[in-house]
């Protein structure tokens, strides 16, 4: 009962770290995730567009050419 368990000094080492140089560090990690984040899910969205245009952008005809068309999309689709 006199000694402290695993969890106190667990507890105690995340004060000392936030203390002595983690407050400013944790912070800046967590923005750079979201950045992160944010960067793949506009490059997903990207390639998504490109490829729907690209799919849309080609049709064949009868004769086993391609023409190419333009294809307008709504900007609001999520």
């Amino acid at each position: 009962m006199g000694s402290f368990s695993i969890w106190h000094w667990l507890i105690v080492l995340a004060i000392v770290v936030l203390l002595f140089g983690g407050a400013g560090r944790i912070p800046r990690l967590m923005g750079d995730m979201a950045k992160g984040v944010k960067a793949f899910k506009s490059g997903m969205k990207d390639e998504g567009e490109n490829a729907d245009n690209a799919a849309a952008s080609k049709q064949v005809t009868d004769e086993g050419t391609t023409t190419t068309t333009t294809v307008e999309r709504d900007k609001n689709v999520a």
